[in-house]
């Protein structure tokens, strides 16, 4: 199925009213079904077949898909997928499918324990990410992406990946290292948000398997594991005829087939092959309509679902094009749903989705997030608005707004598939074949969408008809999360269900043509002062406008049809008071207050069906508009930035519900250690300085429509600005464009207010210590040493990036593999270039409480001996390795080298320090790594802290 479809998106354009026809239902592609075996993939489908993949299966039943794909360059990136999941275990093996993911990574018949890990960072594989795997209700996935695939690397990684498979080394000491490491991973799930998934999945799945096989497991089952029954639910379940390898990379796909034959081809099944259980289908009787829940540190919720039986049993044309109807029948939905929230509504949010779920259910799901406690009121509105799509039919022109974006969704991705990379498009076929599904090109895809266009399948009689299929099937069900208890609860939402939807809405709001034409005016084209080459090799080039606009921009087509535009203006968190402000609302409100007299609606319909991203944050030493564009929409994505700055709107109500929202949720910001870290420990670390973190309470109610004007006005006004423009563009045409529109803007006052200094907190003897609301035996540890800032010590941060990795795999090794005290231990370097401090390597993992002593004993040791003596060669380079490898690859486009020049027309050492990014790395030695240590990290200077859960914590949070 077309699946990147599936989520309705809210953005889009009106287009031309086409005349009502009625529909066709007509199997428009010649292709015939195909019922041979091979290409196994495309069984009882009529898609076209992308012909890039090669499938093949194997005498013992294996199958496998091959294909070249050169992005990133030199990468191989392989999956192999076994069809066990939680699904498939009994009550006694609840968690075995997760837990036996783990061993395997530990080692097999084929390498020794933990030996897979080291050799793989040997070739530059960044453990987490570049080697990693997933269990689900229906699968396990391993996954590995191999940078600069040699053919000695393909081989070994091959040869590590097939043992792993057919003999994982599932051992009493084995299961004794691991069986910590997996009851830690469940121990850190957050309590609330963990009861709000077993309540949701009990409900929607009520009667069926899934709504208690969480793949995680039970702690009985797994405390009760042993290496017979681990090894029994291996053999029932790894055998070669479940399970598909799909590998993909810049090697020669002969090669690859020839690697899956060699390592894969003697694997045979053990015993007789099991029958896939039975998931069960939606029943109404018997099961509960609704249910509820009481979670302060969850934002209040009602859940509407509407279950129907699974129904991807063949993918093909006409499946597709009749779901395409649903989903446009879902986005018009969506769309009235977030222009009543916009407007100040009942509801802060709410949207529905269409989806089919664990081989299970086909599935409506409706969220509404209420303003306040009133979930009635919100559930009542929204059904309203469902009701009023299913008894009047939409206008064409709102079925051609969301025909418009899809259709423009779909073009781009025709004209980026040439750099789409090698781990997306793996991971696609995975999902696939998981979900009875099929892949085909860009361009087919395209192909089905415009034949049931022409065949005028999208009429208002057609979507009007759908919109009431969505809502109608099996059973309809209703979870509600509040903060305080109500014994009526249920009986409440049982009734709200059974009540009738009315709908409410009554005369929309037409939007007229939108274009912009009607955007203020920008006054006559700057002109150009310079225009110099800055890296020639690079061919990035600086450009400098009368009116004091900085242009840096390079010419690169290698990733076709994708330009990067980043617009940098005044002084980012430097800008900001170091005192309570509005400042924390403007990521959430600012770009959707408005331009001009175009609101967020008008903004919308403008750019829908563009290629144009509209994106606004905050950096260190400056304020960030950005987007993805391409060179056709490149001028207009320029002129809405500019134009965001020089005639920004004010529109109250995007503050009003950006308020709502984060209250909403407030009460969640202690509910785990986790939680506690998010909210308070910038801001500790930066010894109290309100600029980061999340703000006290009192802060956000106290800011109003007016004073978050009075604070962002004046800083949208001022200070300098820097435009960025990188990618598939021609140099002089963008200059044009940003003289056109920011090169023709006035100039810009620089700010003359003196920048708030930035202290790191003093050392302390005994951890600072915060208290969490969740899980009794949930607790964290952090210790953070301070180090510099600013670009002239750019060399210096790239070689501490070097230290931390070190000290990341060291404790990734004491802490998790061998004493299995927390599953995600973390270190990293951070030091900002565009602060006169901040800088830190911070080290924290999630523990048990009793666990807080320990970790800082361990952290403290290593940093010791990192200091005491130099690491070994093998060390060294099992960090840097994964390094120069990630750096590679990051290297290939465009996004790398403008986020390492950003900022560089007014800071040059950013971009002179491009030329030594490579040999500040890959040129550490153990001696600079020791220096480095001795230099920062100094028992007296640390800072630590531990969230520990308050006395009233309750067992399970």
């Amino acid at each position: 199925m077309l699946r990147f479809l599936r989520s309705p998106l809210l953005a889009s354009i009106a287009l031309s009213t086409l005349v009502p026809v009625a529909p066709v239902y007509a199997q428009t592609a010649p292709r015939p079904v195909q019922t041979a075996e091979d290409p196994w993939l495309y069984k009882g489908s009529d898609l076209v077949h992308d012909e890039a993949w090669k499938f093949g299966r194997l005498s013992n039943g294996l199958r496998y898909a091959v294909r070249k794909n050169g992005v990133p360059p030199g990468q191989v990136s392989v999956r192999v997928r076994i069809d066990a999941g939680s699904l498939m275990e009994q009550e006694s093996e609840r968690g075995f499918a997760h837990l036996l993911e783990h061993l395997s990574f530990r080692g097999s018949t084929f390498v020794p324990d933990g030996e897979s890990k080291r050799i793989w960072q040997r070739l530059g594989v960044t453990f987490g990410s570049d080697s990693n795997a997933s269990t689900t209700f229906t699968q396990t996935v391993y996954k590995l992406d191999l940078p600069t695939a040699t053919p000695a690397g393909i081989d070994e990684s091959f040869k590590i990946l097939a043992g792993m498979m057919a003999a994982p080394a599932i051992t009493q000491a084995s299961l004794d290292a691991e069986r910590p490491v997996v009851l830690a991973e469940a121990r850190e799930q957050p309590g609330a948000q963990e009861r709000m998934q077993d309540a949701m999945l009990g409900l929607m799945f009520a009667g069926q398997p899934l709504a208690n096989r969480k793949p995680i497991g039970t702690t009985a089952a797994l405390t009760g594991a042993t290496p017979e029954s681990v090894l029994a639910f291996h053999n029932r379940w790894y055998r070669p005829d479940r399970a598909v390898v799909i590998a993909i990379g810049d090697v020669d796909p002969a090669t690859l087939e020839a690697m899956v034959q060699k390592h894969f081809g003697t694997w045979q099944g053990k015993g007789a092959a099991p029958k896939s259980p039975d998931f069960g289908k939606p029943v109404a009787e018997g099961n509960p309509v609704a249910a509820s829940i009481v979670e302060p540190a969850v934002p209040p919720l009602a859940m509407m679902t509407i279950v129907r039986p699974w129904t991807v049993f063949s993918d093909t044309v006409i499946f597709n094009q009749k779901r395409m109807i649903d989903l446009v029948a879902i986005r018009i939905i969506n769309r009235r749903l977030e222009t009543r929230a916009r407007s100040g509504g009942s509801f802060v949010g709410a949207g529905a989705d269409l989806s089919d779920v664990g081989r299970s259910a086909n599935i409506t799901t409706v969220n509404v997030m209420p303003v306040g406690a009133d979930w009635e009121t919100a559930l009542r509105d929204v059904r309203g608005v469902i009701a009023d799509a299913q008894n009047a039919a939409p206008t064409q022109a709102e079925i051609d707004r969301e025909l418009a974006e899809i259709r423009s969704s779909m073009q781009q991705r025709i004209s980026t598939a040439p750099v789409e990379s090698g781990m997306k498009l793996a991971d696609d076929l995975v999902e696939a074949v998981d979900i009875n599904e099929t892949v085909t090109t860009p361009q087919a895809s395209l192909d089905i969408f415009e034949t049931a266009v022409k065949a005028r399948m999208f009429t208002p009689a057609t979507v009007q008809a759908a919109a009431k299929r969505v809502f109608e099937g099996t059973a309809v069900r209703a979870l509600v999360n509040t903060h305080t208890p109500d014994p009526q609860l249920v009986t409440k939402v049982t009734a709200a269900l059974a009540s009738d939807a009315v709908g409410t809405v009554g005369k929309r709001k037409a939007l007229g043509n939108v274009s912009f034409a009607q955007f203020p005016k920008l006054g006559a084209p700057g002109k150009v002062v310079s225009r110099t080459p800055v890296l020639p090799e690079l061919e990035i080039e600086k450009v400098v406008f009368a009116n004091g606009v900085n242009l840096l921009m390079r010419k690169d087509s290698s990733e076709v049809g994708k330009v990067y535009v980043n617009v940098r203006f005044g002084g980012g968190l430097n800008a900001l008071p170091a005192q309570p402000s509005p400042g924390w609302a403007g990521e959430m409100a600012l770009l959707a207050s408005g331009i001009g007299k175009f609101g967020q609606e008008e903004l919308d319909a403008l750019i829908g069906n563009r290629q144009m991203g509209f994106d606004f944050d905050i950096a260190a030493d400056a304020f960030r508009l950005g987007g993805q564009t391409n060179k056709a929409d490149l001028p207009d994505q320029l002129r809405l930035f500019a134009a965001k700055l020089t005639a920004p709107a004010w529109d109250p109500n995007p503050i009003t519900r950006a308020k709502t929202a984060v209250l909403s949720g407030y009460a969640g910001l202690d509910s785990s250690p986790d939680a506690v870290l998010g909210r308070d420990l910038e801001k500790l670390l930066h010894s109290g300085d309100p600029r980061w973190g999340i703000p006290e309470r009192e802060t956000i109610e106290a800011t109003t429509p007016a004073s978050f004007r009075k604070l962002w006005e004046p800083l949208l006004a001022s200070g300098p600005i820097e435009v960025e423009v990188f990618g598939d563009m021609d140099s002089d045409a963008t200059v044009q464009a940003v003289a056109a529109t920011f090169g023709a803007m006035k100039p810009r006052a620089a700010s003359t207010a003196p920048v708030p200094p930035i202290t790191f907190p003093a050392h302390v003897d005994k951890p600072v210590v915060r208290t969490h609301s969740g899980k009794p035996d949930q607790a964290a540890a952090v210790i953070a040493w301070p180090t510099g800032a600013g670009s002239a010590g750019i060399t210096e941060s790239r070689k501490l990036e070097v230290l931390a990795a070190i000290f990341r795999d060291r404790m990734i090794d004491q802490l998790r593999s061998r004493a299995g005290v927390s599953y995600s231990p973390n270190v990293a370097s951070q030091w900002p270039l565009g602060l006169s401090a901040g800088g830190k390597l911070i080290a924290l993992g999630m523990v048990a409480p009793d666990k807080t002593d320990f970790f800082f004993t361990l952290a403290r040791e290593i940093a010791a001996d990192l200091v005491a003596k130099p690491v070994d060669a093998d060390e060294l380079n099992r960090a840097l390795a994964p390094i120069k490898q990630t750096l590679l690859r990051q290297s290939s486009g465009n996004m790398f080298w403008m986020r390492l020049v950003e900022g560089g027309s007014y800071d040059p050492a950013r971009i002179s320090s491009v030329d030594t990014l490579a040999r500040d790395v890959a040129l550490t030695t153990p001696v600079e790594v020791q220096a480095l240590a001795q230099k920062y990290l100094r028992p007296d200077r640390d800072w630590s802290m531990v969230v520990l859960p308050r006395p009233d914590a309750k067992a399970g949070g």
